[in-house]
């Protein structure tokens, strides 16, 4: 057997592990769009829900049923219309209106069952009309008042999966129609949930159908992997302008619901393609997943390389290694110059390395830079590079150097210009190889 193949395997495997204690007992609330519930792949998704909760995670969904109320509605020769996104009909639209989401709950309920799982659909969510808007009369439509949170934590306690159609309840029991997507957020708010899915039909945010900053890392396929809250405002903003059909889920609406959402206490937020088979369990037990994530600050980090990561750093460097990228370094080399060495970790796995290397003279290298080539589109490399930019300027480096063979393009980039091997210091001009023949930039 091939032995990258072998390694590339192991980590994953490694990755599945380190993923299984940090998520487990955790809770996660899953928005299921309407479309991915009639779609082919739904079976298999209820599969990996199932499976999620058997492997020891709280689960929650919150399915969509736009369009079977659209179709019940239509049937039944009821007309509605939206404003805002909000679809407004006649209050004696109502009981049709409740039938369908209870319907769409069912089919999940339903679906759970045939993989041996328990859920429960609840009338935990206490609602309010909207009233009149701007002259507006928003009939049936409703706001979200309050959760039983605690009856909701019984449910999950329990052992059981809680389904919440998008009907919620008032005092005195008259039923509102509510967004499934708000729905979402709020229970996620609520029960501090470690992730937040909106599964949708097309996830993630691409460079295709969108506008995207030029500084934000792009997959190979043009997707935007992950965004912190700023880059989230950042894209929202450069977005502003497009429009988008009547009824249908917009991307920004989506954005503005994750950003809230990870502001008032939940961990991640992640738009996902339910068109892709396995994505759940992908985004849950694998460092990069697919689709885009909404995260705080404390998503990935860049910190000091301790002695246990060294075989992990030993692996990134490998192929690069191989390749003649960068000169080969055994573990005693690395534990010997510890101090020099930054990571970057990402849910406790190690995925980047580089050194900053202090002269007698007061200039300063920059060395052994590497980033695991599945993690590179997300723009490690630029970071850890400033990071010991600013880090050498701190400690009064006269100038930072590199020596490279053949990532001349990638450096100059980053503000590096080709300089003379005359001027470096003079231990570091005795270990110049001409063989080898590398080349001097450098950064003042």
């Amino acid at each position: 057997m091939n032995s990258k193949f072998v390694i590339q395997k192991a980590e994953n495997i490694r990755n599945v592990i380190r993923y299984l204690q940090k998520f487990n007992n955790a809770t996660i609330v899953i928005y299921l769009d309407d479309k991915i519930i009639e779609s082919p792949l739904f079976s298999s998704h209820i599969r990996d829900i199932a499976l999620l909760h058997k492997a020891g995670l709280k689960v929650v969904i919150i399915p969509a049923a736009r369009q079977r109320i659209d179709d019940v509605l239509e049937n039944s020769k009821i007309g509605w219309k939206f404003i805002d996104n909000i679809r407004i009909t006649d209050r004696d639209a109502m009981p049709l209106i409740k039938m369908a989401a209870f319907d769409v709950s069912n089919i999940v309920m339903t679906s759970l069952a045939a993989n041996n799982i328990n859920a429960v659909i609840g009338n935990w969510v206490r609602s309010r009309a909207k009233g009149v808007l701007n002259g507006i009369d928003f009939g049936t439509a409703g706001e979200i008042e309050k959760l039983e949170v605690s009856a909701i934590k019984t449910v999950l306690d329990d052992g059981f999966i809680p389904i919440f159609p998008c009907i919620g309840w008032n005092s005195v029991g008259h039923p509102y129609n509510i967004s499934s997507i708000s729905l979402a957020q709020q229970v996620a708010v609520n029960l501090k949930a470690d992730k937040l899915f909106f599964m949708m039909e097309e996830g993630g945010v691409n460079s295709q159908q969108y506008n995207i900053p030029e500084t934000f890392a792009l997959s190979e396929n043009g997707e935007v992997p992950a965004m912190n809250l700023e880059e989230v405002d950042e894209f929202l903003q450069l977005n502003s302008q497009m429009k988008v059909a009547p009824g249908q889920v917009q991307i920004q609406s989506l954005l503005e619901k994750a950003r809230e959402a990870c502001k008032e206490g939940v961990t991640r937020v992640h738009i996902v393609d339910g068109n892709q088979d396995g994505v759940l369990p992908c985004e849950i037990f694998s460092d990069l997943g697919s689709g885009t994530m909404i995260y705080t600050s404390d998503y990935g980090q860049i910190r000091q390389m301790n002695q246990t990561d060294i075989p992990a750093v030993l692996r990134i460097m490998r192929p690069f290694i191989e390749s003649g990228k960068l000169l080969p370094r055994s573990e005693e080399q690395l534990s010997n110059s510890i101090n020099d060495f930054i990571v970057y970790e990402l849910d406790g796995g190690v995925h980047a390395c580089a050194a900053l290397h202090l002269y007698k003279d007061g200039q300063a290298e920059i060395q052994a830079v590497a980033v695991d080539e599945n993690f590179a589109h997300m723009g490690i490399g630029p970071k850890m590079i400033k990071y010991l930019i600013s880090k050498s300027r701190e400690q009064k480096a006269k100038s930072i150097f590199i020596m490279t063979t053949q990532a001349a393009d990638w450096f100059e980039k980053l503000g590096f210009e080709n300089d003379k091997i005359d001027s470096l210091p003079e231990e570091r001009r005795k270990l110049w190889n001409p063989e080898r023949n590398s080349m001097v930039y450098r950064i003042k």
